[in-house]
Formats: structure tokens, C-alpha cells, sequence
């Protein structure tokens, strides 16, 4: 669909957006993509805060769309078969946390679906037990514990939909541009 968007462009045009989308890191090796203290090769390797953290913060600055992610290296340190690798773990990382990032946010959902009515539900229960005219201290105690049990619910799933999901919203829209990135590796 966004090929499609790109088609109609003039060729400025199209280098322009390219300029708002592109992440471009300076590297000295191939070791600052990855963590100092994980020793498995780089197929394999967890990536670094600090490359992860860069990453970020200029994918926030760009506009929406395919992220393209340009990896400089110095010219002596580059190697094609190690490129292939490195850009293989990238994605992996990348659409694995995305899954990640996805699935927590569908499980907030129901969560907060199930809080909200499971509130709904105990204020039903209580409006119930102070229309049906018994004056007994067990009903009471009931009341007392089901009205503010379901408020507590209630709100505790409104919680989950206006707080808890949208703190996760920035992740995973990052990992989701970043699952479907274009990587290229260029020397300085």
C-alpha cells in the first residue's frame, strides 16, 4: 500500500521522505550493536541498551511509515557474510518483541475487559441485594463488600484501557517499525 503512496511521488519528493525515515548510527565495529556481556555469536547475540536506546529516540523524531535503519561502519571493518548475519538477528529481535509488545497489549485488553465486568457485575449484585427488602447483617456485610469490590473493578479495568495500554502504545508501534525496516550497512 505505502509502494503504492510512493509510486505517484517525483523523484524529490520520494528523497525527501526517504530523509524522514531514515535512522542513520555511527558504528566503530559491529560489537556496538550488540551487549558487551553476552558472549554467543552475533546470530544469536541479545543487542545493546545503548544501540536499542539510539534507536529509539530517532525513531520518535520520524515521520510515520517504513523506518529505513542505515548502520555506518568504517570501511575496514565491513564483511558482507557478517552484514547478512547481523541484519537477520536484527530482525528477529525486532519481530519477536513486536509479538511480545502485541500480546501484552491484547492481554491488557482483557484484563481490562474482565475487570470491568467483573465491577459491573458486583454492582448489579449489590443494587440486587438493597432492592430485595431484607434487613439482616449478613445482606449488609454483602452490600458493604460487593459495592465498593465492583467501583474498585470497575475502575480498575477503565485503568487498563486508559493507562496501562497506552504506556505500552510507544513500544510497540517502535518495534512494529522497526519489524519491517530496511537495513543497510554503509562505510565512512
Amino acid at each position: 500500500m505505502e509502494k503504492e503512496l510512493y509510486h505517484h511521488l517525483s523523484e524529490e519528493e520520494k528523497q525527501k521522505l526517504l530523509q524522514l525515515s531514515e535512522i542513520s548510527i555511527l558504528l566503530d565495529s559491529y560489537d556496538d550493536i550488540f551487549s558487551d556481556f553476552d558472549p554467543r555469536p552475533f546470530s544469536q547475540r541479545a543487542l545493546s541498551d545503548d544501540f536499542l536506546l539510539e534507536a529509539k529516540k530517532a525513531a520518535k523524531e520520524k515521520a510515520k511509515g517504513i523506518i529505513e535503519l542505515k548502520l555506518m561502519i568504517p570501511s575496514k571493518e565491513r564483511n558482507q557474510e557478517l552484514e547478512r548475519v547481523i541484519k537477520r538477528r536484527l530482525r528477529s529481535h525486532f519481530k519477536e518483541h513486536y509479538e511480545k509488545a502485541k500480546k501484552e497489549v491484547k492481554n491488557l485488553v482483557k484484563k481490562g475487559f474482565l475487570f470491568l465486568g467483573l465491577g459491573v457485575a458486583l454492582m448489579i449484585f449489590a443494587t440486587y441485594l438493597l432492592t430485595i427488602g431484607i434487613d439482616s447483617f449478613t445482606l449488609n456485610l454483602l452490600i458493604v463488600l460487593a459495592e465498593p469490590g465492583g467501583w474498585f473493578l470497575f475502575w480498575t479495568g477503565l485503568d487498563q484501557f486508559f493507562n496501562e495500554i497506552k504506556s505500552k502504545k510507544p513500544e510497540l508501534e517502535f518495534y512494529e517499525r522497526m519489524s519491517k525496516c530496511e537495513i543497510t550497512f554503509f562505510s565512512y
